[in-house]
């Protein structure tokens, strides 16, 4: 894969080696046909969101906040 992002591809990288997996799962499987929304959406999560808390939200252990929704249920799918 050609990345268009190099910015992106950096915040990819994350504190936790499961969540470096899963984000990057996600943008490689899925980023491209997300909707604009959704990849807003994604780079904030990106931007703004901490690892325990990214976490946390993927495993289900705590509410998504409805911003980050589509993202974390995308996530589950690339776990």
């Amino acid at each position: 894969m050609t990345d268009e992002n190099p910015r992106l591809r950096w915040l990819l990288r994350r504190g936790m080696k499961e969540l470096d997996i899963v984000v990057t799962r996600y943008y490689e499987h899925h980023f491209a046909t997300a909707s604009e929304t959704e990849r807003a959406a994604f780079v904030s999560l990106l931007e703004t969101a901490e690892e325990p808390d990214i976490w946390a939200w993927v495993m289900d252990y705590a509410p998504v906040p409805p911003q980050y929704a589509d993202v974390i249920r995308q996530f589950r799918v690339h776990v």
